[in-house]
């Protein structure tokens, strides 16, 4: 396989620093990508950044289904390509990419439907209601766009790719920085689309992400010999990744309802509280990049060494991406802390909007340790075929706890925004526990049952 690495064999620091870097790159120029649309969302109206940061818990449901299948996919083609079985990690390849085109089809019309019902759930009306639904009609339509790029990028992953991705979303990046302004004003024959213009230049970079990944893909070798006829459904291979993917799905969809959660709860305190928790958790992102890629590079060796019975190997790329996450995450929560007023402002001039968005980040930069500890123990459990108790902790997370806790705090208590914030941080601090404490357990089996394997082999010699 070209443009991977030898994801059995090779030391697991180095392959962690090999695939994680280049991910984090590129989730760097993604989220930038974000923030370019951010910015320009602002330069229009406080109701157009209300909008956006009411479409995301929406838009979100894309990345969940997407993120899902692209887990459920890299963790079998990985698992079957540690077993040496490249002909079947070929099949999957093409099985994945028919599984997303006819997701993403399903999401358009979904999307288009529910849409309206969705944001009023979110509490949406008037001018905010009318944006908000362009932006989305915009991103719904090209949903197929969106799940194609998360499915070619599984397959590279599984293969220790993490470079082509980066490259795109480093393209995408200036792409976008560029088509924004165009479209959103207009000129040179075009005419200004506004807010949905910032949604039309995000569906044309994924329409050109399409072609790129395809290439690469084909490149590899996961592709070879492909024929059209092979994106008919197979059940068995629908089957797995269904098994796989659904829970892993479920589990992001948890995330998706956890924010539409909390922006039902913000959104009491107006437009400007909702504007300051979109700006909020912008920042987030970017503080918590370095760690981002260590989840796809300790899913992918997680998934290769556990098909390849390696435990030894598995056991220490937990340890080494736990270790090495918290560490990044100390100097993030302190450099957040630090700079949370100039980064806000970055976004508003709205004093008001200032004021609410630097509250948030000095109570939520310390549950960033919190997010590497969930993200990488959900990786090692979709890596190892365990995808059900990531979804019980991420609906614990998401939904059963935050209500009763939010409405305790901020409205019992009388905490107000106040008490939003601290409960999403005692809340997530609970999950993260939880799962380190379920991960570690599982790790000291495994590393028992590595060492009597070992032993076997030594009373055999």
């Amino acid at each position: 396989m070209n443009h991977g690495h030898d994801l059995l064999n090779q030391p697991i620091p180095g392959l962690i620093r090999k695939i994680a870097v280049p991910t984090s790159v590129g989730y760097f120029f993604n989220t930038m990508f974000n923030v370019v649309d951010t910015f320009y969302g602002g330069r229009i109206s406080t109701d157009a950044l209300a909008a956006m940061s009411l479409s995301f818990p929406v838009f979100f449901l894309i990345i969940a289904i997407g993120a899902g299948i692209s887990t459920g996919a890299t963790s079998l083609i990985g698992h079957a390509l540690g077993a040496g079985d490249r002909d079947g990690a070929r099949h999957l390849a093409g099985q994945t990419l028919s599984f997303g085109l006819l997701h993403g089809l399903l999401l358009t019309l979904v999307g288009l439907a529910c849409a309206p019902f969705l944001f009023g759930l979110l509490g949406a009306h008037g001018t905010v209601l009318e944006l908000a639904l362009q932006y989305m009609g915009c991103i719904f339509t090209g949903s197929v766009f969106f799940l194609v790029n998360y499915v070619l990028n599984a397959i590279l992953n599984a293969t220790g790719d993490s470079r082509s991705f980066r490259n795109y979303l480093v393209l995408g990046f200036f792409l976008n920085l560029a088509l924004d302004p165009w479209f959103m004003y207009g000129g040179l024959g075009l005419p200004a689309f506004g807010l949905s213009g910032i949604a039309w230049a995000t569906v044309l970079v994924q329409a050109i992400g399409n072609c790129y990944m395809l290439m690469r893909v084909r490149q590899s070798g996961m592709l070879r010999h492909f024929r059209i006829p092979e994106l008919i459904p197979d059940r068995h291979a629908y089957y797995q990744l269904a098994k796989l993917g659904f829970p892993s799905s479920l589990n992001m969809m948890t995330v998706a309802i956890g924010i539409f959660v909390i922006t039902r709860f913000v959104a009491r305190f107006g437009s400007d509280a909702v504007a300051a928790y979109g700006i909020g958790t912008r920042i987030e992102q970017i503080a918590l990049l370095p760690v981002m890629g260590m989840n796809v590079a300790t899913l992918a060796l997680v998934a290769q060494n556990s098909g390849g019975r390696q435990m030894e190997r598995v056991v220490l790329t937990i340890r080494t991406s736990l270790r090495a996450g918290m560490i990044l995450m100390s100097f993030g929560t302190a450099a957040v802390f630090l700079a949370a007023r100039p980064l806000v402002s970055f976004f508003t001039k709205d004093p008001v909007v200032v004021d609410i968005g630097v509250h948030y980040l000095h109570i939520e930069c310390f549950v960033f340790t919190a997010y590497v500890i969930l993200y990488t123990s959900v990786a090692v459990l979709q890596g190892l075929k365990r995808p059900v108790f990531p979804l019980v902790i991420g609906l614990a997370r998401q939904i059963v706890f935050p209500i009763p806790i939010f409405y305790l705090l901020s409205d019992v208590l009388g905490w107000g925004l106040t008490g939003i914030w601290c409960g999403i941080l005692f809340v997530t601090w609970g999950a993260a526990c939880v799962i380190l404490l379920y991960v570690l357990r599982l790790a000291t089996t495994m590393d028992g049952s590595a060492a009597v394997v070992q032993e076997a082999g030594e009373d055999g010699r």
